[in-house]
């Protein structure tokens, strides 16, 4: 089972997470063999299922937190349920396309990896993504890591790391297909930056922990390398993209001879 570190704070995840750019769907749409149906695994905020809808006739969107569910907006052709990413109801290969979005590292692999090749239809796309760290400029940059970054450190969960990582420690069936470098792209003031920040799994954490006073303090710090708080500063995301068609269990078994 993956594990859920938002639904405490659904509302404030939705308002402050920024969107994505427009070359990820296209890569899905792309390489899917069809468009027909395609999945949001780890909807969260319903951000990518809104910009799958563009391109499928239907879209299932789906989260473990009722919350994060609740808190999604309704968009055309997405029908949204709670369930987990590593057991669902969906039909058999059901999706030519199945997307997962800042979720992949809170997965249960290897049980995901199952069910992700029960519901892919033949030749279906896989595209998981994630965005770890933004960067405004260097001296900014810097100043965040000493400061709100050090006294987050121990609060991160492990599975952060993944992410970090570019998703390359997690093996899923996938045949893998070259993708392009993306990055999310947004104009900023302070106020939305720190909402950002503070929708963080590990922000959360340290609050629970009575750490608020101390990352306030260390906030006001930083806000002096920002500027005027009103100010609206371009921030980058670089992002993650781990893309691949699914393989059948016999192309797998085919593969490992």
């Amino acid at each position: 089972m993956g594990h859920d570190w938002f639904s405490g704070h659904a509302a404030a995840y939705a308002a402050a997470r920024p969107g994505y750019p427009a070359g990820l769907f296209d890569l899905i749409a792309a390489h899917a063999p069809a468009r027909r149906c395609a999945w949001d695994c780890g909807t969260g905020n319903g951000q990518v299922a809104a910009g799958l809808a563009r391109y499928f006739d239907t879209v299932e969107a789906s989260d473990m937190s009722a919350a994060q569910i609740a808190a999604a907006p309704a968009a055309p052709r997405v029908r949204y349920r709670v369930e987990p990413a590593e057991q669902t109801s969906y039909a058999a290969a059901q999706f030519d396309a199945i997307v997962v979005a800042q979720a992949l590292h809170w997965f249960d692999i290897p049980r995901f990896g199952d069910e992700l090749r029960r519901v892919a239809a033949p030749g279906a796309v896989f595209v998981a993504c994630g965005y770890a760290w933004f960067a405004v400029d260097p001296a900014f940059d810097a100043a965040f890591a000493e400061g709100l970054g050090r006294h987050l450190a121990p609060f991160w969960a492990p599975q952060n790391r993944l992410l970090w990582r570019g998703y390359r420690d997690i093996t899923l069936p996938i045949a893998p297909i070259a993708a392009p470098a993306l990055a999310i792209h947004v104009e900023w003031t302070w106020q939305q930056l720190m909402a950002y920040v503070w929708s963080w799994s590990a922000v959360q954490r340290a609050l629970a922990a009575h750490q608020g006073a101390a990352l306030d303090e260390a906030a006001d710090r930083l806000a002096g390398q920002w500027g005027d708080r009103t100010a609206v500063r371009r921030v980058i995301m670089p992002l993650s993209v781990v893309a691949g068609h699914v393989l059948a269990s016999t192309e797998m078994t085919k593969g490992n001879r």
